[in-house]
């Protein structure tokens, strides 16, 4: 099981550092066009919750010996599940995708993609990869501290500070105000 969960955290990280990489490209494609970065006093923390994240998943998964859960089949299938969610939405964002909070002013929002059925979708991505993801591999504690530390600490800030950083520089409020596109 150590080799299987190598396999997957090695994927994860360098799934993380492609993101990164391509979050960097976009804004300063994005800056370059006039956009404006918001929120950047509470980026520092999600930057700290997820490497903390990551630290924890291989901390308390080498501590329980690599084992994996009676659910690692269904929490497996659902973090894949997040992982093509995540492509879905990478790809309709095109260079808007960051992972900071980076507005075009006077932007059409996208509604593309799974923006066609909810606002948030890399909120929801992120949060069921951090509760699957430990859960694959026994690490109870992990799934349930870091969940509750980016619903309650992070998404109250991150969600409302994009959505006023979008309601005051693009159409947001105008395409999400219809009831079929939440």
């Amino acid at each position: 099981m150590g080799v299987l969960f190598t396999v997957v955290f090695i994927l994860l990280i360098g799934q993380r550092v492609g993101e990164l990489i391509l979050a960097r490209k976009n804004e300063r494609w994005m800056k370059e066009r006039g956009a404006i970065e918001s929120g950047a006093d509470h980026y520092k923390y999600i930057v700290m919750l997820h490497t903390g994240f990551l630290l924890a998943v291989a901390i308390e998964t080498a501590l329980r010996g690599f084992t994996l859960s009676f659910i690692w089949t269904a929490m497996l299938g659902l973090f894949l599940l997040a992982q093509m969610l995540r492509i879905w939405t990478i790809r309709s964002l095109g260079k808007f995708w960051n992972t900071k909070i980076i507005v075009m002013p006077k932007a059409n929002v996208v509604s593309k993609g799974p923006y066609r059925f909810i606002r948030h979708p890399n909120y929801v991505i992120v949060a069921l990869e951090i509760l699957t993801l430990p859960l694959i591999f026994s690490s109870y504690w992990t799934a349930i501290v870091f969940t509750v530390l980016n619903a309650g600490l992070l998404l109250k800030v991150r969600i409302p500070a994009e959505e006023k950083a979008l309601n005051e520089v693009t159409n947001y409020t105008d395409v999400f105000s219809e009831p079929t596109k939440n």
